[in-house]
């Protein structure tokens, strides 16, 4: 009996001290979200409870859009301000919330005039929620697709250009004049906001890295969209990684604004075609005409050539 009490009482001790370890395990791989909001004290952005989100989207009625990660309402402040609040799917943001933070702690030290300001959040075992200042163009996206143009309408060439040139303004703050770098690594159009100036505002920071201005920049996996990513992100063969992984972003962007397509046509009937820069490559090299929809003017062509250092970037 003796015995038997004894191999009870050492099983217990076994169990306990496995559990003890998981628990110590899991609360090193997932860090709690309070204590990253906490440590940034009156820099963080003024939080909100569930109730308040409800009543600031009355009741999530105007639905904005939704994603694979999150659905995104309009709302309203009690002063009048149109606020846009991006609803996290719980469901699949499981685990230390890593990309709430980011967008959180990212935004929230950003002050920039072609960066989305983050106005506040909401964070609950129910419920993760993003507050940004509202932007009544929606994404550059619909502007550029020629699929999209009959309903939006083309945008002028000289205002591509002062949308481009103000990304990459917003770019160069998040490299090169904040205290610790970020970069965004997703730079698309969809995440490309614009006011009612259509002022573009770079959003979305959900895989942004911070890191030290001169630190090697280490990443797991490969952050971004298909289309987008530089190669640095899929294989070390190409080179570190490093702030230019936007730029090259960035470059397949502005690609797209001049052509009016996206940079990869699953319907191309020839593989030449299929990958946008390619197909501007060769057009510059065998005429140099890209024959633009939309160019009506020689400034226009002239504007449209400048844009073409979007090659440059990739």
């Amino acid at each position: 009996m003796g015995l038997q009490v004894g191999v009870v009482f050492a099983c217990l001790i076994i169990v306990v001290y496995k559990t003890t370890q998981m628990m110590k395990s899991k609360t090193t791989k997932d860090p709690n979200v309070e204590t990253y909001i906490k440590k940034y004290g009156s820099l963080a952005p003024k939080r909100y409870q569930c109730s308040d989100i409800k009543k600031i989207t009355n009741s999530f009625r105007e639905k904005l859009g939704e994603g694979g990660f999150c659905s995104v309402y309009k709302g309203k402040l009690d002063d009048g301000c149109p606020v846009a609040v991006k609803v996290l799917k719980t469901d699949i943001r499981k685990g230390n919330g890593e990309e709430f933070i980011n967008e959180v702690i990212s935004i929230s030290r950003i002050s920039h005039v072609n960066i989305v300001s983050l106005l506040g959040y909401c964070y609950t075992t129910n419920k993760k929620a993003l507050m940004f200042e509202f932007m009544p163009n929606g994404s550059l996206e619909k502007f550029i697709h020629n699929e999209n143009i009959e309903t939006e309408g083309r945008l002028a060439w000289g205002k591509l250009h002062e949308i481009a040139i103000g990304i990459a303004r917003g770019l160069e703050y998040l490299h090169r004049s904040c205290n610790t770098r970020i970069l965004h690594l997703d730079v698309k159009p969809h995440n490309l906001l614009l006011d009612e100036n259509f002022c573009p505002k770079i959003s979305d920071f959900g895989l942004a890295k911070l890191c030290p201005k001169e630190s090697v920049i280490s990443v797991l996996d490969a952050r971004g969209t298909i289309g987008y990513i530089a190669p640095e992100l899929f294989s070390r063969n190409f080179g570190r990684l490093s702030h230019k992984a936007d730029v090259y972003s960035f470059g397949m962007m502005v690609l797209e604004m001049v052509g009016g397509r996206k940079n990869i046509d699953e319907f191309a009937k020839d593989s030449s075609e299929l990958h946008y820069p390619h197909w501007v490559y060769d057009r510059l090299q065998k005429n140099n005409y890209l024959g633009l929809h939309g160019v009506m003017s020689s400034q226009d062509n002239e504007i449209a050539k400048k844009m073409i250092i979007g090659l440059w970037c990739t």
